[in-house]
């Protein structure tokens, strides 16, 4: 078992599905334990709202969320040299964040979690995938700091 980083970073390509679920989910799991945000590699989509309805069950709060890009985070004032911990959730945002943060000393991590957009023709069948990778970040999160 890991102990908790101080601050970490998750990333996606949208910022949009993935990247801000592992971020609510992780603010549920640990509280303020830790500081997390979450960035795209591009900031061309807003939340998505099937990701918003499967955190929701869950008792995730997404609907808030504020899509926002590796260089909009900085230009907010936070460095990527900040954060203890990157965990990319797609290829793209992982070879982002190691191109960024090359002249860092942190750690980025690559999960590789399953994109559920473009997946299932109905409804329900599109919230089964958005819920896999709900679960997917879940689990991955739990094994990595045993979360309740």
């Amino acid at each position: 078992m890991d102990q908790l980083p101080q601050s970490i970073l998750f990333c996606c390509d949208h910022n949009a599905v993935r990247s801000p679920m592992a971020e609510g989910i992780m603010k549920k799991l640990y509280g303020h334990e830790t500081y997390v945000q979450s960035v795209g590699v591009v900031n061309d989509l807003e939340i998505d709202g099937f990701a918003i309805a499967v955190c929701e069950e869950m008792g995730v709060e997404l609907s808030r969320h504020q899509s926002r890009s590796f260089e909009e985070l900085e230009q907010m004032g936070e460095a990527l040299s900040g954060f203890d911990l990157v965990v990319a959730l797609s290829p793209a945002s992982q070879r982002k964040a190691l191109d960024m943060t090359r002249f860092y000393h942190l750690t980025v991590e690559y999960w590789p979690i399953m994109d559920p957009t473009g997946l299932g023709e109905t409804r329900e069948a599109k919230l089964n995938a958005y819920r896999q990778t709900r679960d997917q970040l879940v689990d991955r999160l739990r094994d990595r700091w045993k979360a309740e």
